[in-house]
């Protein structure tokens, strides 16, 4: 089968589960009103999300060997469809165990995907080809910021809600068609024990690349879901702009992240290779935190889209090259675990980062303050990484 179309396949998949996952964050003003709670709270939504995501990053590489990356990711479809219609019954424990459902079918997408793709892709594509199914999750963010919003002008939250999940199912039973030929390499008879969520951590710590590219992704992904859950609030409470102004404001950062990816994608192929790439970035991600924090209700508005924009194709626009680079450096065979041990980090980052931001926010009265700390972060990571690189440039003298 084509590279392209299992590229194609990997990226509508990856689109509707993040959009499944950011279409309560989007609706939260709306959500926190009805509820009468405070929109802040969507911070743990987000951690108990990629709580479970990160449990299933770690078994997904298992769980791809037994059942078929198509499999797998046709389960994390309708674990998400089951989380939004959990989500949209308007009860606190109901909605946990939905935000859990969506995180445990959000985390094992990204882990098959690596399989599907490091199996049809020639090496020397790898950051471009990553990139580009990547761009999945800002797409997904992109059509929650576009379509949620309008939808709440139409239906009710709850309705909305249901409606996304409606279309995870539709997108699962697309992809059966494909699964004979993309799952070929399923082991039927393999064993998946509990004690296999240890493996890939053990992989990742056991390679200095791979520790490091784990690292940087804690940190990146505090940046990238903190601005991406945040942002909307923080458009309407802070800045004064109506829930679907707000909604295209964050549809346009997603919209910098796509293009981002495939063009950092291209760029750490071509010329700069993937850790100085994501020294980059970094730098990047700071100063658009900056520019963010210091935003007010009288900056124009095409000041505001232009910030946002740059901001979004450095901190959303990171992971294709960094995924790339995982799947490079991993042992022969072991891409989807490595990319699963990898992601344990990633999720880890992204499940105490919003709370802080909405803590750091709470804390100060204005959302500014979160983004300032998450200049903080992204100057930690750029150091990180510039100290890797000066060691590496050291070893090899």
């Amino acid at each position: 089968m084509s590279n392209w179309i299992t590229l194609a396949l990997t990226l509508v998949i990856q689109a509707m589960v993040s959009m499944a996952l950011l279409t309560l964050p989007v609706m939260a003003p709306v959500v926190a009103h009805d509820m009468q709670v405070s929109p802040a709270l969507v911070g743990l939504y987000v951690s108990m999300t990629y709580g479970g995501a990160m449990f299933a990053s770690l078994m997904g590489g298992s769980a791809v060997n037994r059942l078929g990356a198509i499999r797998v990711s046709q389960w994390g479809l309708i674990l998400c469809a089951a989380g939004l219609l959990l989500c949209a019954v308007p009860w606190f424990p109901a909605m946990g165990l939905g935000a859990v459902l969506i995180g445990l079918g959000y985390g094992p997408i990204t882990p098959a995907s690596s399989h599907l793709l490091t199996r049809t892709t020639p090496k020397h594509q790898m950051s471009l080809v990553f990139s580009l199914k990547q761009t999945g999750v800002p797409l997904g963010s992109l059509l929650a910021g576009a379509v949620v919003p309008t939808m709440l002008l139409m239906l009710s939250w709850h309705s909305s809600l249901a409606a996304v999940a409606a279309v995870c199912l539709l997108c699962a039973a697309v992809s059966q068609p494909l699964r004979g030929a993309l799952d070929q390499d399923r082991q039927p008879d393999l064993q998946i024990r509990w004690g296999s969520w240890i493996t890939p951590i053990r992989l990742v710590l056991a390679h200095r690349s791979l520790t490091t590219m784990a690292a940087c992704s804690f940190m990146f992904s505090m940046v990238q879901l903190s601005l991406t859950t945040y942002l909307v609030t923080f458009l309407h409470d802070d800045l004064a702009y109506g829930l679907v102004a707000a909604g295209l404001a964050l549809s346009a950062t997603q919209l910098g992240g796509m293009v981002g990816r495939i063009a950092w994608g291209y760029v750490a192929d071509r010329w700069l290779g993937a850790q100085r790439m994501l020294l980059v970035l970094a730098s990047l991600m700071s100063a658009g935190a900056l520019a963010t924090a210091t935003l007010t209700v009288d900056t124009p508005q095409v000041v505001i889209i232009v910030i946002l924009v740059a901001f979004g194709a450095s901190a959303i626009g990171w992971n294709g090259v960094y995924l790339a680079e995982v799947a490079r450096r991993a042992p022969e065979g072991m891409a989807s675990v490595a990319t699963g041990g990898t992601l344990a980090f990633t999720f880890s980052g992204v499940v105490i980062g919003p709370p802080i931001f909405g803590a750091l926010s709470t804390l100060f009265g204005t959302y500014r303050a979160g983004f300032v700390g998450l200049m903080v972060v992204a100057s930690v990571c750029g150091i990180v990484l510039y100290g890797s690189r000066r060691k590496a440039a050291v070893a090899a003298i």
